[in-house]
Order: C-alpha cells, then structure tokens, then sequence
C-alpha cells in the first residue's frame, strides 16, 4: 500500500533514502518459516545494546501486497530509538487466505522469542506492531489466544501492542481485495479483532487519523480503545490531524516527522510499557 498511496511525498523510496544508515545494523533475509514469503529482517541499534525492547511491524497492504524492504524507514526509526526491530513479510492473498497471514505473523513472534536475545534485546519486553492490515495482523495476535497457543505462546507473555490505523470491526466487507482476503461472505465472526478484547489482553497503544478514508478510525481505533477500556485493559490512542491513512505511518520517516508524534508516541508507549 505505500508505494503505490504515498505519491504526495514520492513513495517509499524517498521515505527511505532520508534514513541515516549509521543509526542501526540490520540483518537481511533470516527465514521463520519454509514459504519464500516466511522471512524476516532485524534492525538493531548501531550502538550494542543488551535487554533492549523489541517490535516485530507488519506493513498493510489490503493482505495482497507489501515487501518488508519498502519499510527501512520504521525499522531505522525504532532502532535509532534503541528498540530491536523485526519486520516480517507474511504469506498474500490471492494465493494464501486468512488464516494463513495471521499465523505467519504469530511465527514471526515465536521468532523473536526464539532469536531476539541474539540481538540484544530482552525477550521479556516483546512487542507486536502493525499499520493498517498489518496493523491487524498485530491485533489478531495479540487478543485471539489461538495464534500464539499455535505456536507455544500466549498473549500475555507480549509487553504490548501498537495499532496503526487497523481495521478491528470490519464486516460486513465490501472491498473486493478484502473479500478476497477473507472468504467473503463465508468470513467467521470470530475473525474481528474486537470480539476477542478482554481484561487478559496486553497493554495496547492504538493511533489512528482523525479523518481516514481507508478504514473508519471511529468503528474501528475509538471503539476498540472503548471495548479495551471498559474490559480493564490498559489502553492508550489517539487520533491525528493533518495525516492520512498512509501518512500516518510514514510520519515515522525523518522527512515527514513533523506531521505527527507517532514515533515519539511509539518509543514512549515502548519504553514505559517494557
């Protein structure tokens, strides 16, 4: 989705080519599974650190398309913020359908928890973090216990998670790659990240758009925040003007900071989390 939405400030290579590449070391191509989409890249601080936080992010892309390489920009971000930085490619539709891209991103974690201390960081204080689908993705992960149980994990044993302009609430569907996506309309109720928000889901920091065009920030930000809360949850969000659904995101990059605090409220909801 970046690529091909965030023409207004010249695409991802732009985002990308303002990165400092002395901020972090990254690691390329490191496989969590046997499918070529099943792989992953590792940004760590250029700075050795030891027990530092760490965040596996998926990108959005409608669950049809994405390249973990379009998104340098996030991964030199949290790693010049001293977090260890995991970004996960995930099995598409049309071939692959839910639940496939869930459970790739419930390995991905298992990855970090296997790995992550490799690269400094402190599997005590993992993190799962997503934009837009990716965004629910991290969701699915982090409130439906049958993922991680999949892979000998539970949802507690995350620190947090972060939601980037996500669709938690979206049936019944109407965009045709989401149909596609989902089974639509054989799509199970139980696949709604805000039917599984509970008092037992971890510490969850939800941004969002104030006006977004892709995903409605209020059925889905303000009311997963809203359920999250009321189930005594620990929950922060907020929503942001003068940022779109894509730019959101890339207000990560240098170029684009300015637009809005998301990193910053990133690395604090981070740091105060861990």
């Amino acid at each position: 989705m970046l690529p091909a939405l965030l023409t207004a400030c010249s695409g991802a290579d732009l985002l990308n080519a303002t990165v400092a590449t002395d901020t972090y070391r990254r690691s390329d191509g490191l496989a969590y599974g046997s499918d070529p989409r099943q792989q992953l890249d590792v940004y760590q601080p250029a700075e050795v650190a030891r027990n530092a936080p760490l965040v596996v992010f998926f990108y959005g892309g409608s669950w049809s398309s994405g390249e973990r390489a379009d998104y340098r920009f996030v991964g030199e971000a949290l790693a010049s913020s001293g977090i260890v930085a995991v970004l996960a490619d995930y099995r598409l539709s049309p071939a692959f359908r839910y639940p496939a891209f869930v459970q790739d991103s419930a390995s991905a974690v298992r990855w970090a928890f296997d790995h992550g201390a490799a690269y400094g960081a402190d599997v005590n204080r993992i993190f799962v973090m997503g934009h837009s689908a990716g965004a629910y993705n991290a969701a699915m992960v982090a409130l439906d216990r049958r993922w991680l149980a999949a892979v000998g994990l539970a949802p507690s044993r995350l620190a947090g998670w972060i939601g980037l302009a996500g669709p938690y609430d979206f049936l019944p569907i109407g965009d045709a790659k989401t149909q596609t996506a989902f089974n639509w309309p054989e799509t199970s109720a139980d696949s709604q990240p805000i039917g599984h928000a509970s008092k037992a889901s971890p510490p969850a920091l939800l941004l969002a758009p104030l006006h977004d065009s892709v995903v409605s920030p209020q059925r889905s930000t303000v009311a997963l925040a809203r359920r999250l809360k009321a189930s005594g949850a620990r929950v922060e969000s907020a929503l942001f003007d003068g940022v779109s659904h894509v730019t959101l995101l890339a207000s990560m990059a240098p170029i684009l900071r300015s637009r809005a605090p998301v990193l910053a409220r990133v690395t604090g909801f981070v740091q105060s989390a861990g």
